[in-house]
């Protein structure tokens, strides 16, 4: 069971680039619990992501010499959901589609790489911190730093 949530129910085995394919996996499922529940459940299933993808990485790295392994991709899927909170809020609020601010899933998806990939401040400093909480933690900070830009993106593209 850890395995199949580590690495997202085996999507962490593509290549090349496992955290991409883990991040474009996350986005239909974060489609369909908006559909399900709007953003309240997906705000659940980051929770989740994050509760289960720590109990999992800490499982599936006991005792081996990679702490980081490439195929742990939940901490993706949970850093791609904290991306895209601002258009689920912004979709329900105007009472659109979630898919019609497809613009915004867009953003969400390239800046969560970015800052995933480049690790800027605080992204590096918990990728640094090691351990089952360093690999969860570097992605949710980079979730939070992409949903902010997300955020300031749509403000200034909606004339807010």
């Amino acid at each position: 069971m850890s395995h199949l949530i580590a690495t997202f129910f085996y999507v962490g085995h593509l290549r090349p680039a496992p955290g991409t394919w883990g991040s474009l996996a996350a986005l239909p499922v974060a489609w369909g619990l908006l559909v399900l529940g709007g953003p309240a459940l997906l705000a659940v299933g980051i929770a989740a992501s994050i509760t289960l993808g720590w109990w999992a990485t800490l499982l599936e790295t006991k005792g081996k010499a990679d702490k980081d392994p490439s195929e742990i991709v939940i901490d993706e899927v949970a850093g791609q959901w904290i991306a895209l909170l601002p258009v689920a809020i912004g979709a329900a609020h105007s009472g659109a589609p979630a898919l019609a601010l497809w613009p915004g899933w867009i953003a969400a998806f390239v800046l969560f790489r970015l800052f995933d990939i480049w690790k800027p401040g605080p992204v590096g400093w918990a990728d640094r911190r090691g351990g089952a909480m360093g690999v969860m933690l570097d992605d949710v900070i980079a979730g939070v730093m992409a949903a902010v830009c997300v955020g300031i993106l749509g403000g200034l593209w909606h004339g807010a």
